[in-house]
């Protein structure tokens, strides 16, 4: 059953204010926008003529300013390295209002920036500038005792934990902070890295997408099935999932197919796309985690979570870039639909 339009503005109302802390990996996203017109004399290469220069928050850092711009407030726990692009990160969370106190600057470390080449509309090549090598055990006992002390002093309604593998998580510090979660009655969230599987038990909700989940299962990705309900890959996928991690809640994104929610002892619920023109997948996990953990944070069940993150989705890669979803534009994807008068 459709989510309507009035019961949608009631839960973004009972969003508002509602408090998120993300813990994950940030990430500086740095654009190149240009046009290429021919072809360089020095390798059968495009050259890109830039135009401008443009960076947004990346990785976790963008599951954050999605928690904003649909209404939330957010306590940001990650690390920078002391350098510029660390600096334009904090800025860039300074200006969305986020509580960066628990960011740390990791001496050694370079801040991670992923720098994308762009023609037209056409992404033609990403760079990667990155150390990935795990933070200190000091610097994760410390953001342990900053969770675990916004868990008992009630200053926060989620805990969103966003893995990019570039050293900050692992899997003792998800179990410790999960578990006192648990006991506070507190949402968690997880969206994983296949190259970095976090096996922590009774999370609220984690967020793969199809070849994530099934890098996560140990299982071959085979192609889609149609329709989704008819595919017993990903069945079985999500069987052991639920098995091995226990989350309340397992939705696995599925592109252009939407996107399946699992739950133990319930049937599969498969919610169709809502993106009607796709230019940019782009951080489209964030918003999904991020509208998701949000929706439930404000009153919503997972089925109506799920239907509030696959419109956020739909909106976010009809952009291109790393972009965010607001409220307003959330609102209009349910109108084109037609849940509205």
């Amino acid at each position: 059953m459709a989510l309507s339009f009035e019961k949608l503005e009631s839960i973004l109302e009972s969003c508002k204010g509602r408090k998120i802390a993300v813990a994950g990996d940030l990430i500086l996203d740095v654009y190149l926008w240009g046009s290429a017109s021919r072809i360089s004399q020095e390798a059968p290469v495009p050259v890109v003529r830039v135009k401008k220069r443009t960076h947004s928050l990346g990785g976790a850092a963008n599951v954050m300013r999605n928690v904003v711009t649909l209404g939330g407030s957010v306590y940001a726990a990650g690390v920078t390295g002391s350098d510029d692009n660390g600096k334009t990160v904090r800025e860039l969370l300074g200006f969305y209002g986020i509580d960066a106190s628990s960011v740390y600057d990791d001496e050694g470390r370079k801040t991670t920036e992923k720098q994308r080449v762009i023609a037209g509309s056409q992404q033609l090549v990403r760079i990667d500038h990155e150390d990935v090598f795990p933070i200190s055990d000091e610097l994760r006992k410390r953001f342990v005792a900053d969770l675990k002390r916004l868990i008992k002093d009630k200053l926060v309604d989620a805990i969103i934990f966003e893995d990019y593998a570039k050293g900050m998580l692992n899997a003792e510090m998800l179990q410790e902070v999960t578990d006192e979660a648990c006991r506070a009655g507190v949402i968690t969230a997880l969206d994983p890295h296949p190259g970095h599987p976090l096996e922590v038990k009774n999370l609220t909700l984690m967020t793969p997408n199809r070849s994530e989940a099934f890098g996560l299962a140990g299982i071959y990705c085979y192609d889609p099935v149609s329709p989704v309900s008819e595919d017993k890959n990903l069945r079985e996928v999500a069987d052991i999932l639920m098995q091995k991690w226990t989350p309340d809640c397992l939705l696995i994104t599925l592109g252009a197919q939407g996107m399946a929610l699992f739950r133990k002892d319930k049937e599969p619920v498969v919610i169709p796309t809502k993106a009607r023109e796709v230019f940019d997948v782009s951080g489209a996990g964030d918003t999904v985690i991020s509208a998701f953990t949000l929706a439930l944070a404000g009153g919503a069940d997972p089925i109506e979570a799920a239907e509030i993150s696959n419109h956020a989705a739909g909106v976010v890669v009809g952009k291109i870039g790393t972009v965010s979803v607001t409220v307003e534009e959330l609102k209009d994807s349910f109108r084109m639909e037609g849940n509205s008068k």
